[in-house]
């Protein structure tokens, strides 16, 4: 079911009803069921695929809990994640790896007889695969008490909001508030819905608004100049943030609305200074998860420089393969982590310059700099992750430096832009965006507009709502969100 759907305009409202007229401690059983109605929206089947690893992880946290010797809970733990990592590697990466054992087989003329498979990745396979790990990884290393109630943890799992697209949560954060009771609360229900409408206005007024733009260039690369090339990657940089962090927002505004508290996914993550703080706004459920099982495990930074290093770079090639079963995504992962290395030798020059001649430039002036280089490595990263060949992405990554001197194509390409009507809608939409943005970025929003009158905060409001719907894609059938295939 999609957010952004019909069925989840009757969907939603009905289970929050019915979740605060219904007593505490039944509460539990209608999330859980309508939790499990909203994933089987999408295949039915393959709600027994999480069944399967809500079992195992279930008990495996038990036993780990109750195992007198380490040795034994490493064992359990470790059939936890052979289990969870085996259906994800099987749904996701089987097809991926047996292409490339048939093409090296086709290249040296060898006879291999397997053949992909014809099976089809469960939504949001990526995503659960991830919460659940996290609770065995928690329950072993005594972070997190075994949860003994099977519903309750059957419902940290498939909790309808993040259950599809994130935020991938933690055990510490969600497990306990299914317990809690939650009353209605007029301000916080009102915060959420508030919450909500924006991430439904950044998917149905510019997300979508800009998939069009950009599909027939990513679809057709060799039609095109370096320009128009480089404005399409543009859109996608914009529909990307808009479409994922848009989901973000939705989930987080329709737990809050009954009371609970989703972590933040997304912190403005174009106006970083650095490729370090990129990650630490971009997707930072899924950045925080690699850092915690993976790359401090590897030893972090605490290591010399060239494992610190290594540590960097294996961390991002592996995110990249987590995105998508594709060298595309692979080589997405590894040139981030290239300029997370190259950002630490930038680093380390730049603190051998004195400080007098580093602090000439003014402060707004480095700041820019700053940002606009980031967007530039980030925007050209995401040719990989938005490509659907190696070849593709080849034709677009090099194209794009070709044809900036041809003044009259320039031209006409602006004059382009200037007369397409349903372009300038939505690059007034991203204008309301980012001023919202400039003003998130200094403080909170929303304690700066209860301080303004009540006819300047509803004006806002209802010209969001009327943005999404007259501008808004939502007469058509909806469109999935990017992240889904993950």
């Amino acid at each position: 079911m999609l957010f952004n759907s019909l069925e989840f305009a009757i969907f939603f409202p009905v289970v929050t009803i019915l979740y605060f007229v219904l007593p505490h401690k039944h509460r539990w059983w209608l999330l859980l069921g309508a939790s499990a109605y909203f994933y089987m929206a999408f295949v039915p089947s393959y709600i027994l695929i999480l069944g399967v690893t809500i079992v195992v992880d279930y008990f495996a946290g038990i036993f780990i809990e109750e195992a007198k010797s380490t040795q034994r809970k490493k064992l359990y733990l470790l059939m936890s994640l052979i289990a969870n990592i085996g259906f994800l590697a099987f749904f996701k990466y089987f097809n991926f790896v047996n292409s490339n054992i048939i093409a090296l087989a086709d290249f040296v003329g060898w006879n291999y007889p397997i053949e992909n498979l014809k099976i089809i990745l469960p939504i949001g396979l990526s995503f659960h695969t991830f919460q659940a790990m996290s609770y065995t990884i928690e329950v072993f290393r005594g972070h997190q008490k075994t949860e003994r109630h099977f519903g309750i943890y059957a419902l940290y799992v498939l909790f309808y909001p993040q259950l599809v697209a994130g935020p991938i949560e933690r055990p510490q954060n969600m497990l306990h508030q299914f317990h809690e009771e939650h009353f209605f609360d007029y301000q916080r229900v009102a915060d959420g819905l508030k919450l909500m409408a924006w991430g439904l206005f950044k998917k149905v007024v510019i997300a979508d608004r800009l998939a069009p733009l950009v599909n027939p260039y990513y679809n057709n690369p060799q039609s095109f100049s370096g320009p128009e090339l480089a404005l399409a990657t543009a859109y996608f940089a914009v529909q990307i943030f808009c479409d994922f962090s848009g989901y973000s927002d939705i989930a987080i505004g329709a737990a809050q609305v009954m009371g609970f508290k989703l972590m933040v996914n997304f912190k403005r993550p174009y106006l970083a200074l650095s490729i370090s703080e990129f990650w630490k706004r971009w997707h930072i459920s899924l950045s925080t998860w690699f850092r915690d099982y993976l790359y401090i495990p590897l030893g972090g930074n605490r290591v010399s420089q060239g494992r610190w290093q290594f540590n960097l770079f294996i961390v991002f090639l592996i995110s990249g393969l987590w995105h998508g079963a594709n060298w595309t995504y692979v080589i997405w992962g590894a040139l981030h982590g290239m300029y997370l290395i190259l950002e630490i030798k930038a680093q380390q020059v730049w603190n051998l310059i004195p400080e007098k001649i580093r602090t000439l430039p003014p402060l707004w002036l480095i700041h820019l700099s700053q940002r606009i280089l980031v967007l530039g490595l980030v925007g050209y990263a995401w040719i990989f992750f938005r490509a659907t060949t190696l070849e593709f992405a080849w034709q677009i990554g090099t194209r794009i430096f070709t044809g900036w001197t041809d003044i009259p194509a320039l031209l006409k390409l602006a004059r382009s832009i200037l007369n397409n009507y349903e372009l300038l809608i939505t690059f007034f939409a991203i204008a309301i965006m980012e001023i919202i943005h400039y003003f998130q970025e200094r403080g909170s929003l929303r304690t700066m507009l209860a301080q303004k009158p009540a006819i300047l905060r509803w004006t806002l409001y209802t010209g969001i709502l009327v943005c999404i719907v007259i501008f808004g894609k939502i007469y058509a059938a909806p469109t999935d969100f990017i992240y889904f295939q993950f």
